[in-house]
């Protein structure tokens, strides 16, 4: 069955990427290979504070959602923001098919999976 709306919840660890429609869900969790410590901005340490990009972390989690038409891209931090920036750059063809970027903290799946199709119920209002 076709799935035309996707969410993507993302943080600096992992992506768990749902493609859905009104009857049906599938769940894939894509991990990063890169090791993110907790960082520390206020820390006398040397560094910017910020996590280093994976874009293939990033790239791995946009195959998932390939033959989506609407993407809702969620997540607790900066990562999400991190991620729609880097498809804008690199994936133009998938930036067109964000339709937000929202702060949701560490939802359950069914959570998560409610919240996107509410999300979308009312996008959907507005094209």
């Amino acid at each position: 069955m076709n799935h035309n709306h996707a969410v993507i919840w993302i943080d600096h660890h992992k992506a768990h990427v749902m493609s859905f429609n009104k009857e049906e869900a599938d769940e894939k969790i894509v991990r990063s290979k890169l090791h993110v410590p907790h960082l520390h901005t206020k820390s006398g340490s040397a560094g910017s504070g910020h996590a280093q990009e994976d874009t293939g972390f990033f790239d791995d989690a946009i195959k998932v959602v390939d033959g989506a038409t609407e993407i809702l891209l969620v997540g607790p931090g900066t990562e999400k923001t991190m991620f729609a920036k880097y498809i804008e750059k690199a994936h133009p063809r998938v930036a067109q098919k964000i339709v937000g970027v929202e702060t949701v903290d560490h939802p359950s799946n069914p959570q998560l999976l409610a919240y996107a199709r509410k999300y979308f119920v009312k996008a959907d209002l507005y094209f």
